[in-house]
């Protein structure tokens, strides 16, 4: 399942709306242009907790998923803490795809995976 998620953010990223590393991510979430983000479990605990915070502000999904090599590697770039999906119906299909892994352990609008 872990796979399929990682080739969706692949797809996503082939197709132009994902945005990654931290200050991409970050300007897409402030900008209103992200409707997902994902962070690395690997990621500093700063960085999770900032893009916590801040998507929780926004009303963002947020997941912690993956690590920051599996990342990166699904998208084709070097290591990756954390990525923003900007397209609507991308979103919606990795949301269902996190959900099904965290087995709807669903809290705040965030999930942690």
């Amino acid at each position: 399942m872990s796979q399929k998620t990682l080739n969706m953010l692949g797809l996503a990223q082939k197709a132009g709306k994902l945005k990654s590393g931290e200050f991409s991510t970050e300007k897409a979430v402030k900008e209103r242009k992200a409707f997902l983000v994902v962070v690395a479990s690997d990621a500093s605990d700063n960085t999770k907790k900032m893009f916590q915070n801040m998507c929780s502000y926004y009303g963002v999904p947020y997941f912690v998923f993956s690590t920051k090599e599996q990342l990166g590697h699904a998208i084709g770039k070097r290591m990756r803490a954390s990525c923003a999906c900007t397209e609507a119906h991308f979103s919606e299909a990795l949301i269902r795809q996190l959900e099904q892994i965290n087995l709807g352990n669903r809290t705040g609008g965030n999930v942690h995976v």
